[in-house]
């Protein structure tokens, strides 16, 4: 048995999944993270849990297998329940989902559950293994200080810079991340004195020729290219751009390969840029990262890669 967590809105990259797994006779559970809540019935022992899901299905530890962290919404709180307790309510219930977690840590995951929260929260952490890794990375600061951005700006950005929200701020019904990335140039960074209440990355802004995303699977590469020249992010630009395959150069993917090996993530889709200056630019690498659109548009065969992946190491530990 393969335990799947997303959420009840995830969709198609999940069903590929699941339609390789039946076509292979291996049993699975979806778990909707989102539901993790009154609306399942959890039990949680030392070593082992019994969940029942807001449908019927009733699952136990000791017949998982393998895991896949496919995706994790945040916990609804009930409307009849009182002010005062949903912050107990939340807290409750995110500390049994991290112990029910815990129970499964010692089976394979498709990514480490522990590597994979510290890789995804730290951003900072990520650009400085990509340089060790011999990457190019954009000059870079996380703050909240006006001072610090200004003479960032100033010094590396070259009249314009990106500025980004390390976290998301909220996901669309069909589990797409809703970014935030604007643009900020000498008239506009006259107002940034109300970063103190919202601390983002900076960068200088890259004239770019295209972008990428690279999705890894074990040292193997599923690239896609969008040219995406004038926008800060293509996700955000309107307009019907068209993916198409992309090779990239041995010694960017022997980069990214012995980057992610020392991540400890066996998959993860990461975003790089292909400067005008020829250069090719780590951006970031989310463990969790949208891939749907690559095996959609360019027949990348990304599901059934990651599931033969977590199959290998459940059947040779």
């Amino acid at each position: 048995m393969i335990l799947c967590i997303t959420h009840s809105q995830d969709f198609y990259n999940i069903d590929l999944f699941f339609e390789y797994l039946a076509s292979k006779n291996i049993p699975y559970f979806r778990l909707n993270s989102d539901r993790m809540n009154h609306l399942q019935k959890i039990s949680v022992n030392e070593d082992s849990f019994e969940l029942t899901d807001e449908s019927g299905n009733t699952i136990h530890s000791k017949d998982i297998k393998g895991v896949w962290h496919r995706k994790a919404w945040g916990i609804p709180v009930p409307e009849e329940l009182d002010e005062d307790y949903k912050k107990i309510f939340l807290s409750g219930y995110a500390n049994l989902r991290y112990n029910l977690i815990t129970v499964l840590e010692n089976i394979p995951w498709i990514n480490p559950y522990e590597n994979e929260r510290k890789i995804d929260g730290n951003k900072m952490l990520q650009l400085k293994t990509a340089k060790e890794h011999q990457l190019t990375v954009p000059e870079t600061i996380f703050s909240n200080d006006e001072e610090k951005i200004t003479a960032f700006f100033h010094k590396f950005c070259n009249g314009k810079a990106v500025a980004k929200l390390h976290s998301l701020t909220a996901k669309t019904m069909s589990g797409e991340n809703l970014i935030s990335t604007m643009i900020i140039e000498e008239d506009t960074l006259e107002h940034i004195a109300d970063i103190t209440y919202c601390p983002m990355i900076f960068q200088p802004y890259i004239d770019k020729e295209y972008e990428l995303r690279i999705v890894y699977i074990a040292g193997e590469f599923f690239t896609g290219k969008i040219n995406n020249s004038e926008n800060a992010d293509w996700r955000l630009a309107q307009g019907n751009y068209v993916w198409s395959a992309y090779e990239l150069p041995e010694n960017i993917k022997a980069g990214l390969a012995s980057m992610m090996e020392e991540m400890g993530l066996y998959i993860g889709a990461i975003d790089m840029i292909r400067g005008k200056d020829g250069e090719y630019y780590f951006l970031e690498v989310n463990p969790q990262g949208e891939w749907g659109m690559l095996q959609k548009e360019l027949g990348f065969p990304i599901a059934e890669k990651i599931a033969d992946n977590l199959i290998k190491r459940i059947n040779n530990p």
